[in-house]
C-alpha cells in the first residue's frame, strides 16, 4: 500500500469516528428534548407553535439535496466533471435554501416571544436544531471549498476521496433532519 493509500485510509477512519461521535452529540440532544418536550413553563407547547407542514418543505428539500449530493459525488467519480459541478452547485442552492427556511422559522418564534429562553422545551427545541443547522452551515461552506476547487482542478483522484467524504456527512445531516421531522415536529408538534 502506498503512502497515499495509507494516508486515505487513516483520514477515511477519522471521519468514521468524527460521525459516531456526531451522533453521539445528536442523540443526547434528542434525549433532551424528549426530556424537556413537556417542559412548558405554563407557556406553549409544541403543538401551538410548530408546523409540520413547514417542517415537511424543509424536508423535501433537504432531501432533494441529498439526491443531488450522491449523484453529483458518483458524476465525479466517473470523471463526469460537469455534470458534479452542477449538482454540487443545486446541493449548495438546496442547502442555502434549507438554512433560510430554518431561519425564518427561528425568528418567527423568537418575534413572538417564544424563544430559547421562554421554557425549557423551547431550550431544547433550538438547541437540538440550530445545533443541526450550524451544522448544515458548515456542510454548505465545505460543498463551496469543494466546488471551487472542481472548478480549479477538475478531476483529482484526492479531491475524488474528498467530495465521496462530503456526501456522506451531508447524507448524515439527512438522516438526522429525518429524525428531527419525526420526533420534534410530528410527536412533539402533534402531541
Amino acid at each position: 500500500m502506498n503512502e497515499l493509500a495509507a494516508r486515505a485510509d487513516k483520514t477515511n477512519f477519522g471521519f468514521w469516528i468524527y460521525l459516531m461521535t456526531d451522533m453521539v452529540l445528536f442523540a443526547s440532544l434528542f434525549a433532551t428534548f424528549m426530556i424537556l418536550k413537556d417542559a412548558t413553563a405554563g407557556g406553549v407547547s409544541g403543538h401551538d407553535i410548530l408546523d409540520p407542514s413547514y417542517a415537511l418543505a424543509e424536508t423535501i428539500i433537504l432531501l432533494t439535496s441529498s439526491v443531488t449530493c450522491g449523484i453529483a459525488s458518483a458524476a465525479y467519480r466517473f470523471k463526469k466533471i460537469d455534470l458534479a459541478k452542477i449538482l454540487l452547485f443545486v446541493t449548495i442552492l438546496l442547502g442555502v435554501s434549507f438554512l433560510t427556511l430554518e431561519l425564518h422559522e427561528f425568528i418567527k418564534l423568537a418575534t413572538e416571544g417564544n424563544s430559547w429562553q421562554a421554557s425549557a422545551f423551547l431550550s431544547g427545541f433550538f438547541t437540538l436544531v440550530a445545533t443541526h443547522g450550524l451544522h448544515i452551515s458548515i456542510g454548505l461552506i465545505w460543498a463551496i471549498t469543494l466546488f471551487y476547487a472542481i472548478l480549479q482542478r477538475g478531476a483529482d483522484e484526492n479531491l475524488t476521496r474528498k467530495v465521496g467524504l462530503f456526501a456522506l456527512f451531508w447524507h448524515f445531516l439527512d438522516i438526522v433532519w429525518i429524525f428531527i421531522f419525526a420526533v420534534v415536529y410530528l410527536i412533539g408538534g402533534l402531541s
